[in-house]
């Protein structure tokens, strides 16, 4: 994977900052890493490549919230489409840390916001309750550690500067209560983020390769993996879909 990266121009940190997408569309799709592998090889000619300090697979280390009911992950289990999730996530290389709320409303799009702290142990200390009162359904008071994540993320940028794309590998979880552990062997999430009216270059490789948008949640994926008592009938069909593309060879 390492050889497929360097392939592609890098693009910084400061350019990124200048994309501005405001009629935003994201798809999901879940494939792979062979495929993955071969979305790469056509992807360079299209698309540069972010680099932060040299790195081009930047780790990442994520804790969800939940309710003692886990009321956000039921929400998404009962088909809600008004959800949210509130989660701390670090970023591993740089050691930055930020308590995140996202809120996804009934037409789809997700409104992000976040505030730096310094680290899981200290978020009254650092605002939390304030933020969450502000920007969240819940107070902090209310909310437990429930499930923790790690991957890598590459993300890509194509040279129009119209859409953005992360993929993310090595996705494996932790249930903080049950103390279960699972990962997503030989498979990546890719999140495409673009301008609704800008025609896609991965879009297109995507239909090549018969890629099909697939709508699925770390967060939920993660909980049903790792947690044998949550009802996940919602789930059965992604879970069915998961391990038919793991076995995937190319």
């Amino acid at each position: 994977m390492t050889s497929i990266l360097s392939a592609f121009s890098p693009v910084s940190l400061e350019e990124m900052g200048n994309i501005r997408l405001m009629n935003r569309t994201d798809t999901k799709y879940l494939v792979s890493l062979p495929t993955l592998r071969e979305i790469l090889l056509y992807a360079t000619e299209y698309y540069r490549i972010q680099e932060v300090d040299g790195e081009r697979n930047i780790a990442y280390h994520t804790i969800y919230l939940d309710t003692p009911a886990c009321d956000m992950y039921q929400a998404h289990q009962n088909g809600r489409k008004i959800r949210e999730k509130i989660r701390v996530r670090t970023y591993v290389d740089s050691g930055l840390t930020f308590l995140e709320v996202k809120n996804k409303n009934n037409k789809g799009r997700t409104d992000k916001k976040r505030i730096r702290i310094q680290g899981i142990d200290t978020l009254a200390l650092d605002g939390g309750e304030e933020f969450l009162q502000r920007c969240a359904w819940y107070e902090l008071s209310a909310l437990q550690l429930l499930l923790e994540n790690n991957f890598h993320r590459i993300t890509l940028v194509n040279k129009a500067m119209t859409e953005r794309l992360t993929i993310d590998t090595k996705v494996a979880f932790r249930h903080l209560l049950t103390g279960a552990e699972a990962d997503l062997d030989n498979l990546a999430i890719i999140e495409l983020k673009r301008d609704g009216k800008s025609a896609s270059p991965i879009a297109e490789i995507l239909r090549q390769l018969r890629v099909r948008p697939s709508g699925i949640s770390k967060y939920c994926i993660g909980v049903v993996l790792t947690d044998n008592g949550v009802k996940y009938n919602c789930f059965k069909p992604k879970l069915r879909m998961m391990r038919k593309i793991a076995k995937e060879i190319i």
